[in-house]
């Protein structure tokens, strides 16, 4: 599986790491030019393999960095038969930056990413003014950023480097009352903690 050739990823919720230099080409990876859903940081995949079960007629990718997150939710994805998922082990960051086309992501998906509640280590968060230049650059023309957090002060934090950034409209809080529900999520609820969430949009 981790030596498919691209022409077979098709066939495949598992999308090898065999090539970090080129840029996909989603009909090739998935076997057609549907509208496509990226999943920035998947965690244990449960949001994205019902948004994928949910929504057969559009395409639906996962980045995750650990393997062993990553390859469960592919082997749950082939199990379930969503040949409109895919899933690749890497950094966000870089998939965004060098192998993501421009201009071809319909929606972008950021679920509770890592706070780095530390103020000296606030550099490694995912928001970054040079990461939304980026992540501008491979949404549609409308297209949009759903950002989910239960730190507040990463809240903030992404709220603020998103209004200073150019080329971005703030669309508000999204009706999210019928999106699945993550293990995290469900787990922060149990505790009380409040869930924030803003939709960014590409102006």
């Amino acid at each position: 599986m981790m030596h498919l050739a691209r022409e077979e990823w098709a066939g495949s919720s598992w999308v090898p790491t065999s090539n970090l230099f080129e840029v996909y080409e989603w009909g090739l990876l998935f076997g057609n030019e549907a509208p496509l859903e990226v999943e920035l940081g998947a965690g244990d995949g449960g949001f994205i393999l019902e948004l994928a079960a949910r929504h057969p007629e559009r395409n639906f990718f996962a980045l995750e960095r650990l393997l062993g997150r990553a390859r469960k939710i592919a082997k749950r994805g082939t199990e379930r038969g969503l040949r409109n998922l895919k899933v690749l082990r890497l950094e966000s960051s870089y998939f965004i930056e060098r192998l993501c086309p421009p201009e071809s992501v319909t929606v972008v998906h950021i679920m509770f990413p890592d706070p780095w509640p530390k103020k000296r280590h606030h550099k490694h968060r995912l928001i970054q003014p040079e990461f939304l230049g980026v992540l501008a650059r491979v949404l549609v023309k409308g297209g949009e950023v759903r950002f989910t957090t239960d730190h507040e002060g990463y809240f903030g934090w992404a709220m603020e480097h998103w209004q200073n950034a150019p080329g971005w409209r703030d669309g508000g809080v999204w009706e999210a009352e019928g999106d699945p529900r993550t293990d995290f999520e469900l787990l922060f609820r149990e505790e009380g903690r409040v869930i924030h969430r803003r939709r960014w949009l590409k102006a």
